[in-house]
């Protein structure tokens, strides 16, 4: 990362030195300097914030049932209502809540590394490699995820929800995958990683040390779009009972549960649809931000 003609400028005049900015701070400046990013990154806080402190202060736990108040409004003793089965609304909202961000984020960082790896080994090595690879990449991509997930949905009882992430991150890396392979193939002709396989460095530790970091930007974003879709994945799937099972709950199966009751008791639907549409809103203004400055030329980052 180079000065500004400003900074530039003020050094030379006052003999000073200026060291440059790094890279991270140059990145965190331009994106705080965007107003979506702000908003994202604030409401974002927010929900987490309020997922996974909010608990702490409900008198009332998601598997907690009172048996006096059913399919009850918000009140004071239920902050969000109740259920038909006396649950209270908030506790089971945050608990989706926080099934989901953990699922949206985990799913998102897994199919981002396979694509980084897969890609840059792809893109690096070519030959058999790159058709191996590039063979698996293809078969994914035209295979129904929706229906492989649902024919595996009876593997993620109780306690394996990590199975249903891993799953999850398998369908959501193979694009980004082709787009580093054609960037890795660009970054392996360059002076330093040339000069780093002249001097004998093995080939794992320059994709590891070379390859893959000079990706990062592009990466870094990817994975943050990528939990904007694994949240609505999983929703989807959760809604018709091929994702997230019972006992425990995500967006998905509150959201299926509160859709049958959403005229004549509409607390058990919109609450949690409306942290739902919240929640992918605010990821989205994130990744749009990164995106914006990560890119220089960027036009719609704040002057």
């Amino acid at each position: 990362m180079t000065l500004s003609d400003e900074e530039l400028a003020e050094e030379l005049s006052d003999g000073t030195v200026v060291r440059a900015p790094s890279r991270a701070r140059v990145v965190s400046r331009r994106f705080f300097a965007s107003t979506q990013g702000r908003i994202g990154f604030a409401v974002l806080a927010l929900m987490f914030l309020l997922a996974f402190a909010g608990p702490l202060f409900s008198p009332w736990t998601y598997t907690d049932k009172d048996f006096t108040a059913f399919l009850q409004p918000p009140s004071a003793r239920h902050w969000f209502g109740t259920l038909q089965t006396g649950a209270d609304v908030f506790a089971v909202t945050m608990r989706g809540m926080q099934k989901s961000l953990v699922v949206g984020l985990l799913a998102a960082l897994v199919s981002t590394a396979l694509a980084a790896i897969v890609g840059a080994f792809a893109g690096y090595f070519m030959g058999w490699t790159d058709r191996a690879l590039s063979w698996v990449t293809d078969l994914l991509l035209v295979l129904p995820a929706f229906l492989i997930l649902a024919i595996l949905s009876p593997l993620f009882g109780a306690g394996q929800w990590p199975l249903f992430v891993i799953m999850l991150a398998l369908f959501l890396w193979m694009v980004t995958s082709k787009i580093v392979r054609g960037m890795a193939i660009s970054i392996k002709q360059r002076e330093y990683v040339q000069a780093a396989r002249y001097m004998g460095v093995p080939p794992v530790r320059i994709i590891f040390r070379h390859v893959i970091p000079n990706l990062s930007s592009l990466l870094i974003v990817d994975a943050t779009l990528n939990v904007s879709s694994a949240i609505l994945t999983e929703t989807s799937l959760s809604y018709f009972g091929f994702g997230i099972q019972p006992p425990d709950v995500s967006f998905g199966t509150l959201i299926a549960d509160g859709s049958k009751t959403a005229v004549y008791a509409p607390w058990t639907f919109w609450f949690v649809a409306g942290l739902l549409v919240i929640t992918v809103l605010a990821v989205n203004l994130v990744g749009d931000a990164l995106r914006d400055a990560f890119d220089p030329s960027s036009s719609r980052r704040a002057r």
